[in-house]
């Protein structure tokens, strides 16, 4: 199907009109059919934009498990690489976890997600799936009755309806599916961390073979590897910072100082690919299921990315939406169903937690310097104590890190 194509107005059905193709919405494509359910997925990017799109690369080991489950990892496979050291480097010294050998013993898989998403597309185009790329969802209705349709809008501004027997929203925090879900349906829990990082990708070699997590004075600086010639960097930054703000020389000057590299060794420079600011923030909307309305992945939930929990996540919930709608469709059992939401916000709010410590353990309180900085500066410089000591507590952390 090509862009010109989708972007024509048309009137289509599919027993699920699936919104997003990202690591959710995909994977769920997939899985649908697979099991013999008739889907659309409808995706307002282009797929040269699809395909490039820049996010994390850290899989989990049950989000590896999964793709095996269906035949989805073979990509993976062959480029991703295990990975399972972290080093944390403090004004107290630096100490490294071996986080494979500590809780459940399980490594994290680098595979950047653009890749995962180009594996997960192409699979599904080659099984026959339909798509529709530069068809924006503009609006979902009817959720209350058994035919929900979806408003879309192509390319050419043309207007058009899908309609379904269910709709997944897999189309993030701005997309269409939390837009239509009904006044006072849902519960939304929000928390700002109060926290701003400037995310960056070089053209640099990795300079460390671990995933690195700095805490300094002037704020948090983090490295992670993404491909052998390309790395991510993170700093810490203050709220309202334009992504320019900062020279390149600049931004290596800063990393190399809160990494501590005339200490631990020098950073390999390179040029900058991409950079821009995340503000940490989470939430969480509750229930899941609005009648034939069903969010997964950033729809349902944002994570801050302190502990590279997102598309994890997105995978988890699109198998159990799968079987959920596989059962109902194809055999007539509606319980799984009924289960979705209850069953994805446990694994939810356990990362939701584990991000938050993480967020507290990597930064200085921000605010106004006094008593109270000093007093949470001090709880934070005894967790990483702990951390570097406790065996108990480096298999708690091994377990939640790497858990979904």
């Amino acid at each position: 199907m090509t862009d010109s194509e989708s972007s024509r107005a048309a009137r289509g059905t599919a027993d699920v009109v699936v919104l997003g193709a990202g690591p959710a919405g995909l994977v769920l494509g997939n899985l649908l059919l697979a099991g013999g359910v008739d889907c659309v997925v409808l995706e307002r990017a282009t797929s040269e934009q699809v395909k490039s799109r820049s996010r994390a690369g850290f899989l989990a080991a049950n989000t590896v498990r999964i793709l095996d489950r269906h035949g989805l990892a073979e990509g993976l496979h062959r480029r991703g690489r295990t990975h399972s050291t972290c080093e944390f480097r403090t004004e107290d010294g630096r100490f490294r976890l071996d986080y494979a050998t500590l809780g459940r013993r399980e490594p994290h898989t680098v595979h950047p997600q653009h890749e995962l998403v180009t594996d997960l597309l192409t699979h599904y185009l080659d099984a026959g799936g339909r798509l529709h790329f530069a068809t924006e969802a503009v609006a979902v209705h009817g959720a209350d009755g058994d035919r929900p349709s979806v408003t879309v809008r192509g390319a050419d501004g043309r207007t058009g309806t899908w309609q379904g027997r269910y709709v997944a929203g897999c189309d993030g925090r701005h997309g269409a599916a939390r837009r239509s879900l009904p006044a006072g349906s849902v519960r939304h829990h929000r928390l700002d961390h109060g926290v701003s990082w400037l995310a960056l990708l070089a053209e640099a070699p990795p300079s460390l073979d671990a995933v690195g997590y700095a805490v300094h004075e002037r704020g948090f600086a983090g490295h992670m590897a993404r491909t052998p010639e390309v790395t991510r960097y993170y700093l810490q930054c203050e709220r309202g910072t334009p992504p320019g703000a900062w020279s390149e020389d600049r931004i290596w000057d800063e990393l190399a100082l809160r990494m501590r590299a005339s200490d631990y060794g020098p950073l390999r420079r390179g040029p900058l690919l991409h950079r821009a600011v995340v503000d940490l923030e989470s939430d969480v909307l509750e229930p899941l299921r609005h009648g034939s309305l069903l969010l997964a992945g950033d729809a349902a939930s944002l994570i801050s990315p302190s502990a590279a929990k997102g598309a994890n996540l997105a995978v988890l919930e699109a198998e159990l939406l799968a079987r959920a709608l596989i059962d109902d469709l194809r055999h007539g059992s509606p319980d799984a169903l009924a289960d979705y939401s209850a069953r994805c916000l446990e694994h939810i709010w356990r990362a939701q937690e584990f991000s938050r410590w993480m967020v507290g353990l990597l930064h200085r309180v921000p605010g106004p310097a006094g008593d109270e900085a000093a007093f949470h500066d001090s709880l934070r410089r005894s967790r990483l104590a702990s951390l570097r000591t406790s065996c108990s507590c480096q298999d708690w952390f091994a377990e939640n890190y790497v858990g979904v």
